[in-house]
């Protein structure tokens, strides 16, 4: 199994990452964004991941043409739930608001259930200018961020969260980089040296 998790592919790189990768995509340009999460989301569905994709400024069926160009096949990945594309909003805010810690437990008990069912790990990608609506809790999004570096689960998962740099301020997104261990520069994943660890991190709120 451990030799499994090494040869996991994140699709847009050859470069090797850990079997539990959380990742930061701050972009300003649409083509490139494109690129990097089509081929990130092909990866998974072709190593037999669970993947989901939770989008708020694409239109789902865009994201599904992104991977019928890379010759991914979505009709029985779709049918039998391996892959999904859900409004962000819903996913993230279920009741209406946002609840960090309901979030990452609901994510730890989708783990469980995957690994399960015979899946190689888990994926997922999140549009995260859902948090931009004023949507009750929304201002935890941060926190949320931090509790995700706090998830043991022995399953392989991975994340990625993208940020439109044309939405959010400077002051946020430098204190997004500070809660993700690994971003994404140039195409490529690269230790965050702006990482802080998540009980300095809120430490440092208080």
């Amino acid at each position: 199994m451990s030799e499994l998790k090494k040869e996991l592919q994140m699709g847009f790189t050859h470069e090797h990452f850990p079997e539990s990768c959380h990742i930061c995509l701050i972009y300003e340009n649409e083509q490139q964004r494109q690129k990097i999460v089509s081929e990130y989301i092909a990866a998974g569905i072709r190593q037999g991941e669970v993947v989901r994709y939770f989008t708020d400024q694409t239109m789902p069926e865009s994201v599904r043409s992104w991977l019928l160009e890379l010759g991914v096949e979505l009709s029985e990945v779709e049918k039998n739930g391996s892959f999904g594309i859900s409004i962000a909003e819903n996913a993230y805010c279920p009741d209406g608001k946002f609840d960090p810690q309901k979030m990452i437990d609901r994510a730890v008990q989708r783990y469980g259930i995957a690994q399960k069912a015979g899946y190689t790990g888990s994926r997922a990608c999140g549009e995260m200018s859902w948090a931009l609506k004023d949507i009750p809790g929304s201002d935890r999004l941060l926190e949320y961020e931090v509790l995700l570096n706090t998830i043991t689960s022995s399953f392989p998962h991975n994340g990625m969260c993208q940020y439109d740099a044309r939405l959010f301020d400077g002051a946020t997104l430098f204190k997004v980089l500070q809660v993700h261990p690994y971003i994404i520069a140039q195409g490529q994943i690269v230790r965050n040296p702006y990482y802080i660890k998540p009980e300095e991190f809120m430490a440092e709120k208080k």
